[in-house]
């Protein structure tokens, strides 16, 4: 059993045993050691989410541009940015909140009060109250309220599932000496916060309390953090910052050039303000607000809760799954498969034997299969459990057979039973052959022994040895439908998927290799959770990223592992049902809980709640994230399209001393289209089955050749805009002309655009591409309409040059598409 140590400064000074402290004690020792406050939750107040919400450079950026907007007169605009702000703003009270919620299930599991020994009696205090060197009594159905040493009570059992994920009870016993000079003490000794007692009544001796406990340092681990922005919103943030500069800075200049030209302060500020209004990005961060919300809505309907939206970004970048086995990639049920009896008995008798040490209540996978396999017979008095635990990797029971005898019932791993039996090595061998068969085989080996005992009442104490092998019995649990074809898919995309389990290495191969992990060969990299060192190096293990499965791993090893895949450079999604899982689920990218097994914290803190513990909805999360990472994409490279020659050519006209080329209703009725096409047509985009690439860069919102291309693109458009105008414009200054042709060629251009990115492959990309088009038309094309737009009706000369512009355009917009697609 492995050691844990005791502080020297906690029982150096109690002699004796029995006895509590004083009040004068306790005192001396909570302004020494603190309150046993295990889980910090400070209470949400509006100050609270105010002052996290001042943080966000997005939100003041929508203020100051929705001031401007009512300053210019443009309160329509100025309420749809407040309108923006909502989302925003809840989105930083829901990351807020999350952090709250979470410590809230972690405390959920916490004792609220605690009975102690205190001046010689006992008293009930609040578990805040605990102090190391208190003497704690607990009964059972109760939790303990801090790290302790158990010094009395007998036939304990202690659920620390809420600690270890592991569903088995566990058998603690009372350490003899528990005061001065002990230095270190077997873990069977020690209960921890968060745990419960199930049977018996524990007298504990109290070591650790508050953030020293186990339990509290995994509320560390799970706070740690909680506010960290994505490399997404960074991206975001910068490419508004940078056009909200060069947007301020061409207005500034515009107004002084008009000045200087003229044209009056009247002139100069009407051309700046419209200017700032066709300028300001105010688009780009509403379209990431809502293309997030929208993401939320997708991948509930793939059966993926999202509990923080900016994982619909993250689990789109995902480049290495560390997944569990049992539920997740297996079904989570084991069957009876294979029986391989000892000589002398039949296949009902092997599994009537390994039944005894079964336990009805436990809920445990295996003990069900082997209960509902076993033959009916008489009823067995169970009179004593010694409960499987990962350091036994065995379950005994004591029963009263049929003809009154007593029998201990052993069940558990081989090589674990093995020794408890009086097999000769020849036989022993020929029993291991057969346990390496049917783990190859991807099976769950156990062995059954009985011995026969020379006892009136139970023993106190496990007997050790003398049993009769009674066989093997191989069990299976089923792989899910279509996981196989989900594994295929995760690697043609580039991603990684690394199965952690506590199975024998053999049995952990033999899944992978159904489910198809490993290299071109088929042969998966296994490694046990041992062999991995600080350097994310080990026995066996010569490259972390070559890693398939990981075997024998303790509940706790698997941030280790998510650490070590991080450090490697990749983006880890895991998986996890425990509040051991808590860390790892916080420090992976993207923590994925078990909605249906899993435990509250787990659900708390992961960033996915999955609603049917599918692996294929993994798979489907990401195919959504990733999707609507490249639909998002899109959009943003629609705007910026489109909003480079707006920019340029609103500025080139006025600064070459022409009258403004865009007065205040055509920047409204070019707003009323390109506002529909970012949100509408976009993020309405269809998810495929095949999983779109992705570059392990993922964190860059556009590659090099994509801004190349983009800013290229935008320069001809506006080149052409330009042109375009001034040759309408003629000798005769016709601006009314001139204004037509431009506006015309601008929305044929972000028709184009639309139909090239989207692909027409939505109903809304239609409806908004021809909307454009037929809004045009009526606008320029009716006498009437266009005298009250300042617009004159085109020639069929005129359309033929918007139709070039038009088809310009969309060839630059498939240029565009290509250098998104290059990976």
């Amino acid at each position: 059993m492995p050691l844990r140590p005791i502080p020297a400064d906690r029982l150096a000074d109690l002699r004796d045993p029995a006895l509590g402290l004083s009040a004068a004690e306790a005192a001396s020792r909570r302004a020494r050691f603190g309150w046993n406050d295990i889980v910090v939750a400070p209470p949400l107040t509006w100050r609270d989410l105010i002052r996290s919400t001042l943080r966000d450079p997005q939100i003041w950026f929508l203020v100051v541009v929705s001031g401007l907007f009512v300053i210019t007169g443009d309160y329509t605009e100025a309420v749809i940015l407040v309108v923006a702000m909502v989302p925003l703003v809840g989105m930083d009270a829901f990351l807020h909140r999350r952090t709250q919620a979470s410590t809230q299930g972690l405390a959920s599991r916490l004792a609220a009060q605690a009975t102690i020994l205190r001046d010689g009696g006992p008293i009930t205090v609040a578990a805040r109250e605990v102090v190391p060197g208190d003497l704690v009594e607990t009964g059972a159905g109760s939790a303990f309220p801090a790290d302790g040493l158990v010094v009395a009570g007998e036939d304990l059992q202690v659920d620390e599932s809420s600690l270890t994920g592991e569903a088995y009870p566990v058998r603690k016993l009372a350490l003899a000496a528990a005061g001065a000079g002990q230095r270190a003490a077997e873990t069977l000794h020690w209960v921890f916060a968060g745990t419960r007692l199930l049977t018996g009544t524990a007298r504990c001796r109290i070591v650790h309390t508050g953030g020293e406990t186990l339990y509290g340092e995994i509320v560390r681990s799970a706070q740690m953090g909680s506010h960290a922005r994505t490399p997404l919103q960074i991206a975001v943030m910068r490419l508004v910052a940078l056009m909200l500069a060069g947007a301020l800075l061409l207005c500034v200049a515009l107004a002084a050039i008009r000045l200087l030209q003229g044209h009056g302060w009247l002139d100069a500020f009407l051309s700046a303000a419209t200017l700032a209004i066709a300028a300001l990005p105010e688009e780009f961060p509403v379209v990431f607000t809502f293309f997030l919300g929208v993401g939320v809505y997708r991948l509930a309907r793939r059966q993926a809760l999202v509990r923080r939206a900016v994982a619909v970004e993250n689990i789109g970048r995902v480049t290495c799954i560390c997944s569990d086995k049992t539920g997740t990639i297996t079904e989570g049920k084991l069957a009876l498969a294979h029986h391989v009896p000892a000589q002398g008995l039949s296949p009902d008798d092997l599994v009537g034997w390994a039944a005894l040490a079964a336990r009805p209540e436990s809920g445990d996978p295996l003990d069900v299969a082997l209960l509902g396999a076993a033959p009916t017979c008489a009823p067995i008095v169970q009179l004593a459990t010694f409960p499987f635990t990962e350091d036994r990797r065995r379950e005994t029971s004591i029963v009263r057979l049929a003809d009154g005898t007593l029998a201990a019932v052993v069940k558990g791993a081989p090589e674990t039973v093995f020794a408890m039996c009086g097999e000769t090595p020849a036989a022993l061998e020929a029993w291991r052959a057969e346990v390496t068969t049917y783990a190859a085989t991807g099976h769950k080996v156990i062995a059954a022994a009985s011995k026969r005992l020379d006892l009136a009442s139970a023993p106190r104490e496990e007997p050790e040895s003398g049993y009769t092998l009674h066989g093997l019995l191989a069990l299976e649990d089923p792989v899910r439908p279509g996981v196989r074809d989900a594994v295929l898919s995760c690697r043609a995309a580039g991603i990684r998927v690394i199965m952690i389990t506590g199975d024998h290495p053999a049995t952990a191969g033999a899944i992978a290799r159904d489910v198809g992990l490993g290299g071109a060969d088929g042969v998966p990299v296994v490694v046990l959770a041992d062999d991995l060192d600080r350097d994310g190096a080990g026995p066996g293990i010569e490259d972390i990223t070559k890693v398939d499965v990981v075997a024998r791993a303790a509940p706790g090893q698997k941030l280790r592992w998510v650490e070590a895949m991080q450090r490697a450079g990749e983006i880890v999604a895991v998986t996890g049902d425990g509040v051991n899982d808590v860390p790892a689920l916080q420090c992976a990218d993207i923590g994925i809980a078990m909605g249906e097994r899993g435990t509250q914290s787990a659900r708390e803190v992961a960033s996915i709640v999955l609603l049917d513990d599918n692996f294929r909805t993994i798979l489907s999360a990401i195919a959504e994230g990733r999707q609507l990472f490249r639909n998002l994409q899109l959009a943003f490279a629609y705007l910026l399209l489109i909003h480079i020659p707006f920019v340029l050519s609103a500025a080139a006209i006025p600064l070459a001393d022409n009258p403004l080329l865009y007065l205040p209703i055509h920047i409204v009725w070019l707003e009323l289209i390109i506002h529909p096409t970012m949100l509408l047509v976009f993020q309405d985009l269809p998810t495929t089955d095949r999983l779109l690439p992705t570059s392990r860069n993922g964190a860059q919102f556009f590659r090099a050749p994509a801004w190349a291309m983009i800013l290229l693109a935008g320069a001809i458009l506006a080149a052409l805009l330009s042109f375009g105008f001034e040759y309408a414009l003629g000798a005769t200054a016709d601006v009314p002309h001139a204004r037509a042709l431009t506006i015309a060629a601008l929305i044929t251009t972000s028709a184009a655009i639309t139909a090239v990115l989207s692909g027409l492959k939505t109903v809304s990309a239609r409806l908004v591409v021809a909307a454009s088009l037929g809004s045009l038309l009526v606008m320029v094309q009716m006498p009437a309409l266009a005298a009250l737009l300042h617009l004159r009706p085109l020639h069929l000369i005129d359309w033929a040059m918007v139709a070039c512009v038009g088809a310009i355009a969309a060839l630059l917009a498939a240029m565009v598409g290509r250098a998104l697609r290059a990976v």
